[in-house]
């Protein structure tokens, strides 16, 4: 039985998913789009974080112990990324990661909460046995569950075009230099926790090693990414030890 708390939390996902295509939509057809479709959507990443967050840790409390375990939370995480977000000049692509989770959020709540309301359940396999979901119901289930891999792999290569994104945007000026800073500590911590971010990682620095090493390049530009690789290892793996893989976001 869903509660009010359940409800207002799904309420978060599908302001997020109206606000986000509103926008997105607006993008793509090039027509001008007001700010506030962009902040409604973040608006809707803190009502619903904030609900699993508190109920994942529980009331604030204040002690070293509660903000380190609340730090290493990928719930957590994404609540802070979402109010920086939402308090920063519009980047459209920052939207895609969450977006993406709501949408497979909404869809489990629809086929778990809404659609036993109004589809009759289906017949028990056995005599006896628990009646089925409705077909449309199982479809559903079937879809997010096909699906669930590949959209998490979407997530992860968008978080990385978000990185060279804020990185662009801070050398043309476009966005402030501690965007890029703040976003590499978010990434950090996710490729502990994501199987997906390391994939995608590993995936990027394989293309651009490749394109590093083609005949053609001048020295001194192989030598700088060399090195900037090596420092970059170096500061991800400096005092994180890795994690176990996190859990799905609720």
């Amino acid at each position: 039985m869903a509660t009010t708390q359940h409800y207002l939390w799904a309420s978060g996902h599908f302001l997020l998913l109206v606000s986000s295509f509103r926008y997105f939509l607006a993008v793509v057809t090039l027509k001008a789009v007001s700010s506030w479709w962009y902040k409604a959507s973040f608006l809707g990443a803190l009502m619903s974080y904030a609900i699993v967050c508190y109920k994942s840790l529980g009331s604030p409390q204040p002690n070293i112990a509660y903000v380190k375990r609340a730090l290493m939370d990928e719930n957590v995480q994404y609540f802070l990324l979402a109010i920086f977000w939402w308090t920063s000049k519009p980047i459209t692509v920052a939207l895609i990661p969450y977006t993406i989770f709501s949408l497979f959020h909404a869809l489990t709540f629809v086929r778990t909460s809404l659609m036993p309301q109004f589809l009759p359940p289906g017949p028990p396999t056995a005599a006896g046995g628990p009646p089925q979901p409705h077909p449309i119901a199982k479809r559903l289930q079937v879809w997010v569950k096909a699906n669930y891999d590949g959209a998490m792999n979407v997530v992860a290569y968008a978080e990385v075009v978000i990185f060279l994104r804020v990185i662009l945007g801070a050398v043309t000026f476009r966005n402030s230099f501690a965007m890029p800073i703040i976003f590499a500590h978010f990434l950090r911590q996710r490729y502990y926790q994501s199987a997906f971010t390391r994939h995608a990682f590993s995936v990027v620095d394989d293309q651009i090693n490749r394109q590093i090493a083609s005949a053609g390049n001048p020295p001194w530009a192989v030598s700088g990414y060399s090195n900037t690789r090596m420092l970059l290892t170096r500061w991800v793996g400096g005092t994180l030890a890795p994690a176990a893989e996190a859990a799905p976001r609720r």
